[in-house]
């Protein structure tokens, strides 16, 4: 399971899919809906809201939207009532980390959006979050493959 701290702008179209899927089976988890994926690391930070099941509809209202501006249809239905949370602080470092993930895999899956973002020294981030400073943060399972050039 990857949520994204990227604005979802960034994803290949099978990225966008993914985290449309991701993201509602985390809402599930969040809501007590499901057994599985119950302690996964990427869901901390939606924990440590005062309401983490909110925290993850207005996360995914921003994901849908995206779909949309694009032409996909992710069913809006699927999310219910939804009002807008307040920001979630991530760490500079968790957006570095994410964007040198996120180019390894386009720079394999899908070339021509590779090329189009590489240049980008500091991507934005997803509109539920707000960049603080800050390393990598504790909950990342960081992988060896993925280097943040400095």
């Amino acid at each position: 399971m990857r949520l994204w701290s990227l604005h979802p702008q960034y994803l290949d179209p099978q990225g966008l899919v993914a985290l449309w899927r991701e993201g509602l089976l985390a809402r599930a988890v969040l809501r007590g809906e499901t057994r599985g994926y119950l302690a996964h690391p990427q869901l901390e930070r939606f924990r440590a809201q005062r309401s983490p099941a909110a925290a993850i509809g207005s996360y995914l209202l921003d994901v849908q939207a995206q779909a949309q501006a694009r032409g996909y249809r992710f069913d809006r239905s699927k999310l219910g009532s939804v009002r807008r949370h307040q920001p979630i602080p991530v760490t500079a470092g968790q957006l570095e980390y994410e964007w040198a993930h996120l180019m390894r895999k386009l720079s394999v899956r899908n070339i021509e959006l590779y090329e189009r973002w590489r240049s980008i020294a500091a991507p934005q981030c997803h509109p539920l979050f707000q960049v603080v400073p800050g390393g990598v943060e504790p909950w990342e399972r960081v992988h060896a493959a993925v280097r943040v050039v400095p």
